[in-house]
C-alpha cells in the first residue's frame, strides 16, 4: 500500500470526496466528546469510593499519637503518608513533604519562592537576576509552561528523544547564567509517554551548569500509572546529582490526583536536606500545615506501597483497553498513509499524534465541526507556539471506552481529511497528469489502496 503523498491528484480528489462523506455522516450524529484533559474516569474514581467513609468516626490518632484533627504533627505531613510515594519519588521519608492535593502548586510556590527569596546556593532571589530562562522539553504539559508564562520566565524548548530530552542542547544551553531550571516528566511523559534512559538521567544529573542554583524540577506525576504487566521504572535522579556532586540540585514532585481524587488527594515534595529545610522555612509563613485527616483517610484506604500497587493494576484494567482502542481505530484510517505517526505509551496518560507539518490546527478545526472537542493545537510547546503546527495530545482516559472508540475513529477521519486538503492545495494550481483524466477505480477502491 503507497502513501498518500504519492497518489494522483484525481486520486486524492476522491478521497477527499469519501472523507468528506464519512465527515458529514459524524456531523450529523450530533456527537458530545471531550478529549481535551487527562481526567480520571468516574469509574476510575469509583475505585476509591471506600475513601468516603475513612477515617471513620474516632479514627483520627496517627502513628505518632497526635490528633489529626488539630494544629500540629509538622509541616511536612504524617510519616506514614510521606512514606506511601517514597519508592515512588526515590527518597527516603525524611525527605518527603506531603501537602493538599495539588502537587502543580507546590511546583507554584517553589518558583514563586526562588524568585521571591532564592534557593540554597544562589546569590540572590532569581527576580533580581532577571531575565533567567528554563529548559522547557516539547512536547511538554501546559501546566508547567503556563507556571513559567505568569512570572515572565523565558522558555527554550529542547526537543524529546524518545528517551529523554536531547542532552547536547540541554548540556550547550545550561552553560549559560540565566538558564535556571528545566522541567521533567521522567516516566510516562506528557504527553509522549517515554521514560527517561538511564543515560539520560546521569547525564541531568552530572552536567556542568553555569548557574550555581540551576534546579530539576522532576515532576514524576506517572510514576505508578503503568498501562502493561511490564512496568518502566526511571532511575534515581537524587542519587544521580549527589554521585556527581550536586545534591541540592532536585526538586521532585508527585501526587496521588489520578490515584484516588484529583480534587482530594495528595501533593508530594522531595528534596535535599538542605532543600527541605528551605520550603519548610518558606511555607511555614503562610500555613500551620497540611490536611492531615485526608494524609490518614489515604493510609487507611492504601495502607502501603503494596496496597498503592493493587489499586493502579485496577485503574490499569480500566485504562488499557482505551488506549488499546485509541491506537486500533487511529490504525484503520492512518496506518501506511504516511501522514501521521503516534505514539503507544506503556504508562501515563496521553497519546501523541504527529501530524503532516502545518496540520494540527486544521484537524482541530474538523474535529470541532463534528462535536469533539480536541487539547487545542500548540498546546504541547511554550505559550502555545508549536511552530510546525503538527502536535495534538489526545487523552482518553475520561470517557467511555465506546465514546473514545469513536472520538479516535472521529480523529483519525480529521487528520486524514486536513492531511488530503493539505496536499491538494499544493497541487490543485497544477495542471492534472494525463492519467489523471479518466480516472478508472471507484473511491472505494482507491481508499482501500491506501
Amino acid at each position: 500500500m503507497s502513501k498518500l503523498a504519492e497518489r494522483s491528484t484525481q486520486e486524492l480528489r476522491i478521497l477527499r470526496t469519501q472523507a468528506r462523506s464519512d465527515y458529514d455522516a459524524l456531523q450529523a450524529r450530533g456527537l458530545k466528546l471531550d478529549m481535551t484533559r487527562g481526567k480520571p474516569s468516574p469509574e476510575q474514581l469509583d475505585l476509591s469510593l471506600g475513601m468516603l467513609s475513612l477515617p471513620g468516626n474516632g479514627d483520627y490518632i496517627t502513628e505518632k499519637g497526635e490528633d489529626a484533627r488539630n494544629y500540629g504533627g509538622g509541616p511536612q505531613g504524617l510519616p506514614e503518608a510521606r512514606g506511601l510515594l517514597a519508592d515512588a519519588l526515590g527518597a527516603p521519608v525524611e525527605q518527603i513533604l506531603v501537602g493538599n492535593n495539588s502537587s502543580l502548586a507546590l511546583m507554584h510556590d517553589c518558583i514563586a519562592f526562588a524568585l521571591l527569596k532564592g534557593v540554597p546556593g544562589g546569590r540572590a532571589p532569581w527576580s533580581e537576576e532577571r531575565p533567567i530562562s528554563f529548559l522547557c522539553p516539547v512536547p511538554g504539559y501546559d501546566r508547567h509552561f503556563a507556571i513559567c508564562e505568569e512570572y515572565d520566565i523565558r522558555m527554550i524548548p529542547v526537543p524529546l528523544t524518545g528517551e529523554g530530552p536531547d542532552m547536547q542542547a540541554v548540556e550547550r544551553l545550561v552553560a549559560e547564567p540565566h538558564v535556571k531550571g528545566i522541567w521533567c516528566v521522567p516516566q510516562y511523559s506528557n504527553p509522549t509517554g517515554e521514560t527517561y534512559s538511564d543515560e539520560t538521567v546521569r547525564r541531568l544529573g552530572s552536567m556542568r551548569t553555569a548557574a550555581p542554583d540551576f534546579r530539576l524540577f522532576w515532576d514524576n506525576a506517572y510514576a505508578v500509572h503503568h498501562l502493561s504487566e511490564k512496568h518502566d521504572k526511571v532511575a534515581n535522579i537524587f542519587d544521580a546529582c549527589i554521585a556527581a556532586g550536586h545534591p541540592d540540585r532536585v526538586f521532585a514532585f508527585a501526587s496521588t490526583s489520578k490515584v484516588t481524587f484529583g480534587g482530594a488527594g495528595l501533593g508530594f515534595f522531595a528534596a535535599s536536606p538542605t532543600n527541605m529545610r528551605w520550603l519548610i522555612d518558606r511555607m511555614s509563613r503562610r500555613s500551620i500545615g497540611p490536611d492531615k485527616l485526608n494524609q490518614l483517610r489515604h493510609v487507611r484506604f492504601l495502607r502501603d506501597a503494596a496496597g498503592l500497587r493493587a489499586l493502579m493494576d485496577r485503574h490499569r484494567a480500566l485504562l488499557a483497553p482505551k488506549f488499546a482502542a485509541v491506537d486500533e481505530a487511529l490504525g484503520e484510517r492512518l496506518q501506511d498513509t504516511g501522514v501521521a505517526r503516534w505514539t503507544r505509551p506503556r504508562g501515563g496518560y496521553f497519546v501523541t499524534l504527529d501530524l503532516q507539518v502545518g496540520s494540527a490546527r486544521r484537524a482541530v478545526e474538523l474535529a470541532k465541526g463534528i462535536g469533539l472537542a480536541l487539547t487545542p493545537a500548540g498546546a504541547t510547546h511554550p505559550l502555545g507556539r508549536d511552530p510546525d503546527d503538527r502536535t495534538l495530545r489526545i487523552a482518553p482516559t475520561y470517557s467511555a471506552l465506546a465514546a473514545v472508540r469513536l472520538a479516535a475513529q472521529g480523529i483519525g477521519l480529521c487528520v486524514f481529511l486536513a492531511a488530503v486538503e493539505a496536499l491538494l492545495a499544493k497541487r490543485e494550481p497544477e495542471a492534472p497528469r494525463p492519467e489523471e483524466k479518466s480516472p478508472t477505480r471507484s473511491a472505494k477502491a482507491v481508499a482501500k489502496a491506501v
